[in-house]
């Protein structure tokens, strides 16, 4: 069975997303005191900047010149993913009271796919 190539690199880069998203809220919301959903929100930000880079570089190859409009469909998905991230910890810590971190990573996961999604069928066509 022959693994697509672009699956294996999504894979990968979303890997490497999920960890700066789980550093970056981690030591804002651990290290600085900062609370969970600005930390959150912060963690989301980094994570969006770096899946864009590599999603445009190595993941789906784009050679768009129309780099504004990509960039502004991709941050606009991720603007969804990013509510729905929140919303998603926030039903996790508060309302279900699950631990902060088993719940971020269980809503990265989420997230992840809903991105991939978002970026095969929209952003990189």
């Amino acid at each position: 069975m022959r693994l697509d190539k672009e699956l294996v690199l999504y894979v990968f880069f979303g890997t490497l997303t999920f960890f700066v998203n789980v550093i970056v809220y981690f030591l804002f919301e651990n290290i600085f005191g900062v609370n969970y959903i600005i930390s959150n929100i912060i963690a989301w930000f980094f994570s969006v900047l770096f899946a864009y880079i590599t999603n445009r570089i190595w993941v789906f190859e784009s050679r768009s010149p129309s780099i504004l409009k990509e960039m502004s469909l991709f941050f606009g998905g991720r603007i969804f993913s990013g509510a729905v991230d929140t919303a998603l910890m926030y039903l996790f810590i508060d309302v279900l009271t699950i631990g902060d971190l088993i719940s971020k990573i269980v809503v990265q996961v989420i997230v992840v796919i809903l991105n991939y999604v978002f970026s095969k069928l929209i952003v990189f066509k």
